[in-house]
C-alpha cells in the first residue's frame, strides 16, 4: 500500500532549512522557545501538540508527538481524551459555522 506520507521524511524536518536559511532557522527559534517549560509544562505543551496534530490531520506530528508524550509520562488515556476535546472543538467549529448557513438562507427566503 502506497501512501503520500513517507514515514522516513519526519527525520527530514530539519532539512526545510536547506533552501531557506534564515526563515528555517527563525522558525526552529520560535518552535523550540515555544516549547520550553514556561505557564505551561513541556509535558502539557506535549499534549497539546498531540491534540492540535490530530485536528489538523498531520501524520508526522501524530508520530512525533505520540512519541514524545509518551516520553514525557502522558499514558493512553490522557492521549485519548486530549484527541477527543480536539474533535469536539473541530466539531463545534464547524457546527457554529452553521449559524451562517441559516443566516443566509432565511435572507434569501425573504
Amino acid at each position: 500500500m502506497s501512501s503520500y506520507y513517507n514515514p522516513a521524511d519526519l527525520a527530514k524536518f530539519g532539512k526545510i532549512s536547506d533552501w531557506q536559511p534564515e526563515m528555517g532557522r527563525k522558525f526552529f527559534d520560535y518552535y523550540g522557545e515555544v516549547f520550553k517549560e514556561g505557564a505551561l509544562s513541556e509535558r502539557e505543551k506535549s499534549l497539546i501538540a498531540l491534540a492540535v496534530a490530530h485536528v489538523v490531520q498531520c501524520p508526522y506530528c501524530i508520530d512525533a508527538y505520540t512519541s514524545d508524550a509518551l516520553q514525557k509520562g502522558v499514558d493512553e488515556a490522557e492521549m485519548m481524551e486530549a484527541v477527543h476535546v480536539g474533535a469536539a472543538i473541530k466539531g463545534g467549529a464547524t457546527l457554529v459555522h452553521a449559524t451562517m448557513m441559516m443566516n443566509k438562507a432565511k435572507e434569501l427566503s425573504m
